[in-house]
């Protein structure tokens, strides 16, 4: 039977800790005058005193939390956030209707980066700061750093961590899951408050900065600027952005040896050392594409080349130029990296390298294993054998995956999206990207979607960040059984 009083006490906590995150954004409301005070006050008080009631309500049961709980906190816990995340839009105005400020926070804490906002500029300071906010929130996990501090409300979190953590590898930074946590964190925070310096260093002044620095290391991608960074080009600036972009979809396992000074734990990484051969041999091919088909300078080419492959292969979703101009061959490799990810365990969205690896690794022993049926050939990662079971469980994944990107291209173009917006809207949305191809590329929106359509693509936002088996675990019959 699930135990839900710690269900309702994670939630709480939860709605009270994002309602005190809303209030954030009022110093910059108050500062430029932006008329946005009130929507950000009355939405924190509201989430705050509903966290507080739902706290306070007596229900029967442990503070235990088994597997069937931690997935049920996770998927019920994101809905809460998202829900009353949208209340600064619809308050403010600047989002009035329900359907679009539902998409705008789904997309803002699932760090997808897709936006409704047509003139991101003129949106009050202090609710831009929020939507900048609501990707840092969901960057790591608001329910990590929940994990960090059950101890204190009386509730374990190992289950919760499971659930949430981003792709198919658990490495631990401490044997302690709270300390974990509280690394992670300090990682995530550190490296956050660097980003900021840097940019301010190089011209941004610090309301620019301080968001930018949210939404890179959350690789969520929202921008103060219709242009996003295509505003600043600067290699000054653009170049310190694809550095922390890099290092945002590492896995922080990697980040925590290489700030030890472990690099042989760094560089043993099968995951790591593909990842940063992927993002240069793109580089060179992209560039001299660029170069030869545009009139650019070849530096040009390099950052604009390097900027778009870092951006999207870690699903940040920055825009510094419009790679559906290169023409269509590297329109098309810009799609694929749509599926591509960037490292488990880190902050960004999609498949993940380990899982493409893992499986390309396995393909490849299979012709071996044709040739010598007898043989026993195991399949190693960072030289240690992988399980029949973390294989099985990768394989049903991209199936799932493959599964559910068809499905949902097939139900957007029913909707009446022509086929090339509708696989690169489910694309770009299970993926947790932000720019597709079609009408929703990198100089598009999608605020000109209708109504079912942003709510069909707020779900596969949902079920990508959460690594689909969070969500559609609740819909097996398996999950309610007693036993």
């Amino acid at each position: 039977m699930i135990n839900f009083r710690p269900i309702a006490r994670v939630i709480a906590v939860l709605l009270m800790l994002i309602g005190g995150m809303m209030l954030f954004g009022i110093p910059f409301s108050l500062y430029y005058e932006s008329g946005d005070f009130w929507a950000l006050l009355n939405s924190g008080l509201i989430s705050i005193i509903t966290g507080g009631a739902l706290w306070l309500i007596p229900i029967p049961g442990t503070t235990n939390i088994k597997k069937r709980e931690g997935y049920l906190i996770v998927a019920l816990g994101w809905l809460a956030m998202v829900t009353f995340g949208m209340l600064p839009y619809l308050l403010s105005g600047v989002i009035p209707d329900v359907i679009g400020a539902f998409f705008e926070t789904v997309s803002g804490m699932t760090t997808t980066g897709a936006s409704v906002l047509t003139d991101i500029e003129s949106v009050p300071k202090g609710i831009l700061f929020w939507r900048s906010l609501t990707q840092w929130i969901g960057g790591m996990g608001i329910i990590v750093l929940t994990v960090a501090i059950f101890p204190l409300l009386g509730i374990g979190g190992i289950e919760l961590f499971v659930a949430e953590a981003p792709g198919p590898t658990s490495d631990k930074l401490h044997p302690r899951i709270r300390e974990t946590a509280k690394r992670l964190w300090q990682i995530y925070v550190g490296l956050t408050g660097l980003l900021c310096i840097v940019l301010l260093f190089v011209g941004l002044d610090f309301y620019e900065a301080i968001n930018h620095a949210l939404t890179t290391m959350a690789t969520g991608g929202f921008s103060t600027k219709n242009a996003s960074m295509a505003h600043y080009d600067l290699p000054q600036v653009q170049y310190p952005i694809i550095f922390f972009m890099f290092l945002a979809g590492t896995n922080y396992t990697v980040i925590y040896y290489g700030l030890k000074g472990k690099f042989k734990n760094v560089w043993q990484s099968d995951e790591f050392r593909a990842y940063l051969t992927i993002v240069g041999l793109l580089a060179v091919i992209v560039t001299l594409a660029v170069h030869n088909n545009t009139d650019l300078s070849w530096e040009k080419a390099f950052r604009d080349s390097l900027f778009q492959i870092v951006s999207l292969i870690t699903t940040t979703g920055f825009v510094s130029a419009d790679y559906t101009s290169w023409g269509n061959a590297l329109t098309m490799l810009f799609f694929v990296l749509l599926f591509l990810g960037a490292c488990a365990g880190s902050t960004s969205g999609g498949i993940k390298l380990i899982r493409h690896l893992v499986f390309f690794k396995n393909s490849f022993l299979e012709f071996k294993r044709i040739l010598h049926p007898r043989a026993v050939i195991p399949l190693k990662l960072n030289g240690q054998v992988v399980t029949g079971r973390i294989l099985t469980h990768i394989i049903i994944f991209l199936l799932l995956y493959l599964i559910l990107f068809v499905m949902g291209s097939i139900v957007v173009a029913a909707m009446g999206l022509e086929f090339k917006t509708a696989v690169g809207a489910t694309a770009t949305a299970l993926g947790n990207v932000g720019p597709g191809i079609g009408g929703v590329g990198p100089v598009d929106n999608f605020a000109w979607l209708s109504p079912p359509i942003k709510l069909f693509l707020s779900i596969l936002m949902l079920l990508g960040r959460l690594e689909l088996f969070t969500i559609l675990v609740l819909f097996t019959p398996y999950f309610w059984k007693s036993n």
